[in-house]
Protein backbone atom coordinates (compact mmCIF):
# COMPACT_ATOMS: atom_id res chain seq x y z
CA UNK A 1 0.00 0.00 0.00
CA UNK A 2 1.40 3.47 -0.58
CA UNK A 3 0.85 6.11 2.49
CA UNK A 4 -0.25 9.16 1.35
CA UNK A 5 0.54 12.28 3.53
CA UNK A 6 -1.67 12.50 7.02
CA UNK A 7 -0.99 16.17 7.64
CA UNK A 8 -3.60 18.62 7.59
CA UNK A 9 -5.57 18.07 4.59
CA UNK A 10 -9.13 17.80 2.85
CA UNK A 11 -10.91 16.38 -0.60
CA UNK A 12 -12.68 20.10 -0.99
CA UNK A 13 -9.06 21.35 -0.86
CA UNK A 14 -10.55 23.98 -2.65
CA UNK A 15 -13.14 24.66 0.16
CA UNK A 16 -9.63 25.51 2.43
CA UNK A 17 -8.07 28.19 1.00
CA UNK A 18 -6.00 29.86 4.31
CA UNK A 19 -4.69 26.41 4.73
CA UNK A 20 -4.27 25.87 0.70
CA UNK A 21 -1.84 29.02 0.81
CA UNK A 22 -1.60 32.41 2.32
CA UNK A 23 -2.10 34.05 -0.91
CA UNK A 24 -5.63 32.93 -0.80
CA UNK A 25 -6.22 35.39 2.33
CA UNK A 26 -9.03 37.73 1.05
CA UNK A 27 -9.17 36.82 -2.86
CA UNK A 28 -13.04 36.67 -3.00
CA UNK A 29 -14.39 36.57 -6.23
CA UNK A 30 -17.11 38.84 -5.65
CA UNK A 31 -17.45 40.32 -2.13
CA UNK A 32 -14.88 41.18 0.54
CA UNK A 33 -15.76 38.76 3.69
CA UNK A 34 -15.83 35.07 3.14
CA UNK A 35 -16.68 32.51 6.64
CA UNK A 36 -15.88 28.82 6.29
CA UNK A 37 -16.58 25.82 8.36
CA UNK A 38 -14.76 22.32 7.38
CA UNK A 39 -15.28 18.90 8.94
CA UNK A 40 -13.87 15.82 8.24
CA UNK A 41 -14.28 12.35 9.73
CA UNK A 42 -12.00 9.42 8.01
CA UNK A 43 -11.74 5.73 8.42
CA UNK A 44 -14.73 5.80 10.01
CA UNK A 45 -14.38 1.82 9.92
CA UNK A 46 -11.17 1.41 11.65
CA UNK A 47 -11.18 0.82 15.85
CA UNK A 48 -10.26 4.42 16.27
CA UNK A 49 -11.32 6.89 13.48
CA UNK A 50 -9.23 10.00 12.24
CA UNK A 51 -11.06 13.74 12.47
CA UNK A 52 -10.47 17.16 11.06
CA UNK A 53 -12.14 20.26 11.46
CA UNK A 54 -11.76 24.07 10.81
CA UNK A 55 -13.23 27.28 10.86
CA UNK A 56 -11.93 30.43 9.09
CA UNK A 57 -12.63 33.96 8.24
CA UNK A 58 -10.65 36.69 5.73
CA UNK A 59 -11.26 39.86 4.62
CA UNK A 60 -10.28 42.43 1.94
CA UNK A 61 -9.49 45.87 2.31
CA UNK A 62 -10.47 48.67 -0.20
CA UNK A 63 -11.20 45.90 -2.98
CA UNK A 64 -14.11 48.18 -3.48
CA UNK A 65 -12.11 50.95 -4.72
CA UNK A 66 -10.33 50.34 -8.26
CA UNK A 67 -6.54 49.35 -7.67
CA UNK A 68 -4.89 46.72 -5.07
CA UNK A 69 -5.97 45.36 -2.16
CA UNK A 70 -4.77 43.78 1.02
CA UNK A 71 -6.54 40.63 2.61
CA UNK A 72 -6.40 40.05 6.37
CA UNK A 73 -7.40 36.34 7.30
CA UNK A 74 -7.62 33.87 10.57
CA UNK A 75 -7.92 30.50 10.61
CA UNK A 76 -7.83 27.72 13.64
CA UNK A 77 -7.83 23.57 12.92
CA UNK A 78 -8.04 21.04 15.34
CA UNK A 79 -7.20 17.16 14.23
CA UNK A 80 -7.37 13.70 15.96
CA UNK A 81 -6.41 10.87 15.61
CA UNK A 82 -5.29 7.06 17.07
CA UNK A 83 -6.08 5.44 20.56
CA UNK A 84 -4.17 7.99 22.08
CA UNK A 85 -5.87 11.15 21.02
CA UNK A 86 -3.21 12.47 19.09
CA UNK A 87 -4.33 16.11 18.47
CA UNK A 88 -3.26 19.14 16.90
CA UNK A 89 -4.38 22.71 17.18
CA UNK A 90 -3.47 25.21 15.04
CA UNK A 91 -4.05 28.90 15.21
CA UNK A 92 -3.20 31.31 12.09
CA UNK A 93 -3.16 34.73 10.85
CA UNK A 94 -1.98 35.34 7.63
CA UNK A 95 -1.38 38.80 4.87
CA UNK A 96 -1.86 39.00 1.85
CA UNK A 97 -1.69 41.61 -0.94
CA UNK A 98 -3.47 41.35 -4.20
CA UNK A 99 -1.76 43.43 -7.09
CA UNK A 100 -3.82 44.49 -10.50
CA UNK A 101 -0.82 43.91 -13.12
CA UNK A 102 -3.72 44.63 -15.87
CA UNK A 103 -7.58 44.81 -16.44
CA UNK A 104 -7.36 40.46 -16.63
CA UNK A 105 -4.72 39.61 -14.64
CA UNK A 106 -3.62 39.55 -10.71
CA UNK A 107 -0.62 38.84 -8.96
CA UNK A 108 -1.00 37.94 -5.21
CA UNK A 109 1.57 37.28 -2.54
CA UNK A 110 0.90 36.43 1.17
CA UNK A 111 2.33 35.13 4.75
CA UNK A 112 1.11 33.34 7.43
CA UNK A 113 2.28 32.53 10.74
CA UNK A 114 0.77 30.28 13.29
CA UNK A 115 0.57 29.25 16.81
CA UNK A 116 0.38 25.17 16.97
CA UNK A 117 0.02 22.52 19.93
CA UNK A 118 0.57 18.41 19.69
CA UNK A 119 -0.56 16.51 22.55
CA UNK A 120 -1.28 12.34 23.21
CA UNK A 121 -2.66 11.09 26.03
CA UNK A 122 -0.53 7.97 27.53
CA UNK A 123 -3.31 7.13 29.63
CA UNK A 124 -5.02 5.79 26.59
CA UNK A 125 -2.16 3.79 25.38
CA UNK A 126 -0.81 0.49 26.63
CA UNK A 127 3.10 -0.47 27.45
CA UNK A 128 5.54 -3.20 28.17
CA UNK A 129 5.63 -2.10 31.51
CA UNK A 130 1.59 -2.74 31.53
CA UNK A 131 2.00 -6.56 30.72
CA UNK A 132 0.95 -8.97 33.38
CA UNK A 133 1.90 -11.98 31.29
CA UNK A 134 -1.80 -12.82 30.48
CA UNK A 135 -2.97 -9.31 29.10
CA UNK A 136 -1.87 -5.54 29.39
CA UNK A 137 -3.27 -4.36 32.46
CA UNK A 138 -3.86 -0.80 32.17
CA UNK A 139 -4.33 -0.02 35.81
CA UNK A 140 -0.63 -0.89 36.18
CA UNK A 141 1.48 2.21 36.30
CA UNK A 142 2.25 2.74 32.73
CA UNK A 143 5.93 4.45 34.25
CA UNK A 144 5.73 7.34 31.98
CA UNK A 145 6.41 10.94 33.81
CA UNK A 146 3.33 12.79 32.27
CA UNK A 147 0.10 11.36 31.67
CA UNK A 148 -0.37 14.08 28.70
CA UNK A 149 2.15 14.78 26.82
CA UNK A 150 2.22 18.27 25.16
CA UNK A 151 4.45 20.15 22.46
CA UNK A 152 4.54 23.69 21.04
CA UNK A 153 5.92 25.41 18.03
CA UNK A 154 5.45 28.19 15.79
CA UNK A 155 4.77 27.50 12.09
CA UNK A 156 5.74 29.98 9.27
CA UNK A 157 4.36 29.74 5.77
CA UNK A 158 4.45 31.89 2.14
CA UNK A 159 2.63 31.22 -0.86
CA UNK A 160 1.70 33.58 -4.16
CA UNK A 161 -1.37 33.08 -6.89
CA UNK A 162 -1.24 34.55 -10.44
CA UNK A 163 -4.99 34.65 -11.83
CA UNK A 164 -5.98 35.73 -15.04
CA UNK A 165 -9.62 36.32 -16.05
CA UNK A 166 -11.34 37.76 -18.80
CA UNK A 167 -14.67 39.24 -16.58
CA UNK A 168 -16.66 37.32 -19.32
CA UNK A 169 -16.49 33.46 -19.13
CA UNK A 170 -13.22 32.15 -17.83
CA UNK A 171 -10.79 32.63 -15.10
CA UNK A 172 -7.41 30.55 -14.45
CA UNK A 173 -5.22 30.51 -11.24
CA UNK A 174 -2.15 29.10 -10.70
CA UNK A 175 -0.79 28.86 -6.62
CA UNK A 176 2.44 27.63 -5.24
CA UNK A 177 2.92 27.56 -1.58
CA UNK A 178 4.77 26.25 1.43
CA UNK A 179 4.18 25.99 4.66
CA UNK A 180 6.63 24.61 8.01
CA UNK A 181 9.51 26.99 6.25
CA UNK A 182 10.77 27.49 9.65
CA UNK A 183 11.27 23.61 10.05
CA UNK A 184 9.70 24.15 13.52
CA UNK A 185 10.84 20.82 16.04
CA UNK A 186 7.95 18.81 16.92
CA UNK A 187 8.76 15.87 19.64
CA UNK A 188 7.25 14.79 23.22
CA UNK A 189 10.64 14.49 24.33
CA UNK A 190 13.04 16.93 23.23
CA UNK A 191 14.54 15.79 20.26
CA UNK A 192 15.58 17.40 17.27
CA UNK A 193 12.61 16.32 15.23
CA UNK A 194 12.45 19.01 12.52
CA UNK A 195 8.56 19.00 10.57
CA UNK A 196 9.86 18.96 6.87
CA UNK A 197 8.97 21.74 4.59
CA UNK A 198 5.42 21.11 2.81
CA UNK A 199 5.30 22.77 -0.73
CA UNK A 200 1.96 23.02 -2.16
CA UNK A 201 1.07 23.87 -6.26
CA UNK A 202 -2.29 24.07 -7.39
CA UNK A 203 -4.06 25.05 -10.71
CA UNK A 204 -8.14 25.80 -10.93
CA UNK A 205 -9.82 26.68 -13.82
CA UNK A 206 -13.50 28.17 -14.35
CA UNK A 207 -15.36 28.23 -17.43
CA UNK A 208 -18.64 29.16 -18.13
CA UNK A 209 -19.89 26.98 -20.88
CA UNK A 210 -23.37 28.53 -21.09
CA UNK A 211 -25.92 30.12 -19.07
CA UNK A 212 -26.89 26.83 -17.21
CA UNK A 213 -23.74 25.59 -16.88
CA UNK A 214 -20.27 25.93 -15.45
CA UNK A 215 -17.30 24.09 -15.19
CA UNK A 216 -14.55 24.34 -12.79
CA UNK A 217 -11.71 21.99 -12.64
CA UNK A 218 -8.17 21.68 -10.44
CA UNK A 219 -5.60 20.15 -9.83
CA UNK A 220 -3.69 20.02 -6.58
CA UNK A 221 0.20 18.36 -5.41
CA UNK A 222 1.37 18.85 -1.63
CA UNK A 223 4.71 16.68 -0.78
CA UNK A 224 5.92 16.97 2.66
CA UNK A 225 9.35 14.74 3.14
CA UNK A 226 8.58 11.22 1.55
CA UNK A 227 4.65 12.04 1.62
CA UNK A 228 3.06 13.04 -1.06
CA UNK A 229 -0.62 14.04 -2.01
CA UNK A 230 -2.06 14.21 -5.93
CA UNK A 231 -6.14 15.31 -6.28
CA UNK A 232 -8.10 16.38 -9.87
CA UNK A 233 -11.31 16.29 -11.06
CA UNK A 234 -13.56 19.15 -11.46
CA UNK A 235 -16.89 20.47 -10.00
CA UNK A 236 -19.85 21.79 -12.27
CA UNK A 237 -22.39 24.13 -11.71
CA UNK A 238 -25.73 24.12 -12.81
CA UNK A 239 -28.13 27.34 -12.74
CA UNK A 240 -31.43 25.70 -11.21
CA UNK A 241 -33.51 28.72 -11.80
CA UNK A 242 -36.92 28.72 -13.44
CA UNK A 243 -37.03 30.90 -16.34
CA UNK A 244 -39.11 33.76 -14.21
CA UNK A 245 -36.79 33.61 -11.54
CA UNK A 246 -34.74 37.34 -10.43
CA UNK A 247 -32.22 37.67 -12.42
CA UNK A 248 -29.63 38.70 -9.23
CA UNK A 249 -31.21 35.24 -6.80
CA UNK A 250 -28.24 32.55 -7.07
CA UNK A 251 -29.43 28.87 -6.98
CA UNK A 252 -27.02 26.50 -8.47
CA UNK A 253 -26.40 22.79 -7.66
CA UNK A 254 -22.70 21.57 -7.47
CA UNK A 255 -21.51 18.44 -8.63
CA UNK A 256 -18.24 17.23 -8.88
CA UNK A 257 -16.06 14.06 -9.19
CA UNK A 258 -11.64 13.70 -7.98
CA UNK A 259 -9.44 11.56 -7.59
CA UNK A 260 -6.55 11.15 -4.84
CA UNK A 261 -3.67 9.22 -7.20
CA UNK A 262 -3.47 5.79 -5.64
CA UNK A 263 -5.89 6.71 -2.82
CA UNK A 264 -9.48 7.39 -3.16
CA UNK A 265 -12.26 8.27 -5.70
CA UNK A 266 -14.20 11.54 -4.29
CA UNK A 267 -18.02 12.28 -5.16
CA UNK A 268 -19.05 15.73 -4.32
CA UNK A 269 -22.62 17.17 -4.28
CA UNK A 270 -23.62 20.59 -2.75
CA UNK A 271 -26.03 23.84 -3.34
CA UNK A 272 -25.32 27.09 -3.65
CA UNK A 273 -28.20 29.88 -2.52
CA UNK A 274 -27.16 33.39 -2.98
CA UNK A 275 -24.17 33.93 -0.86
CA UNK A 276 -24.23 30.38 1.11
CA UNK A 277 -22.69 27.09 -0.21
CA UNK A 278 -22.59 23.98 1.53
CA UNK A 279 -20.77 20.66 0.11
CA UNK A 280 -20.77 17.04 1.51
CA UNK A 281 -18.04 15.18 -0.28
CA UNK A 282 -17.92 11.29 0.38
CA UNK A 283 -14.67 9.21 -0.23
CA UNK A 284 -14.32 5.78 -1.37
CA UNK A 285 -11.25 3.81 -0.83
CA UNK A 286 -9.50 2.15 -3.97
CA UNK A 287 -5.77 1.23 -2.39
CA UNK A 288 -4.85 -1.42 -1.06
CA UNK A 289 -5.95 -0.23 2.93
CA UNK A 290 -9.57 -1.32 1.61
CA UNK A 291 -9.23 -4.38 3.07
CA UNK A 292 -8.96 -2.86 6.57
CA UNK A 293 -11.81 0.14 6.00
CA UNK A 294 -14.08 -1.64 4.13
CA UNK A 295 -13.35 1.16 1.02
CA UNK A 296 -15.05 3.84 3.52
CA UNK A 297 -12.79 6.64 2.96
CA UNK A 298 -14.09 9.77 4.67
CA UNK A 299 -16.94 11.77 4.86
CA UNK A 300 -16.46 15.52 4.54
CA UNK A 301 -18.07 18.87 4.52
CA UNK A 302 -17.52 22.44 4.07
CA UNK A 303 -20.05 25.39 4.23
CA UNK A 304 -18.93 28.63 3.34
CA UNK A 305 -20.42 31.89 3.26
CA UNK A 306 -18.97 35.22 1.22
CA UNK A 307 -20.45 39.07 1.47
CA UNK A 308 -20.51 41.15 -1.44
CA UNK A 309 -18.58 44.22 -1.54
CA UNK A 310 -20.03 47.77 -1.39
CA UNK A 311 -20.08 48.72 -5.13
CA UNK A 312 -20.11 45.31 -6.85
CA UNK A 313 -21.98 45.86 -9.65
CA UNK A 314 -21.99 42.18 -10.92
CA UNK A 315 -25.65 41.32 -10.51
CA UNK A 316 -25.71 38.05 -12.60
CA UNK A 317 -27.19 35.33 -11.02
CA UNK A 318 -24.58 33.18 -12.91
CA UNK A 319 -21.47 34.85 -13.85
CA UNK A 320 -18.35 33.72 -13.66
CA UNK A 321 -15.88 35.30 -10.90
CA UNK A 322 -15.09 38.77 -11.28
CA UNK A 323 -11.98 40.27 -9.58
Amino acid sequence: MITLGQGLHFSQYYNAPLLLNAANTGLHADGDMRVGLNYRSQWLTVPVPYSTSSAFADFSVNKAKEGNWFGIGLAFWNDRAGDGDLALTKVQTSLAYHMLLNENSTLSVGMSGAYAQRSVNFSQLTFESQWDEFSFNTSIDNQEQFITQKTNFADLGVGINYLYYNQNNFSLRLSASAIHINRPIESFYGESNKLGIRPTVQAEGIYKASSSVMITPSVMYSQQKQANELVFGSLITLNVNSPGAVSSTKNELVLGAFNRWNDAIIAVMGYRYQYYQLLVSYDHTISDFQRANQSIGAFEFSLIMERPYEGNNNTSAFSCPRF
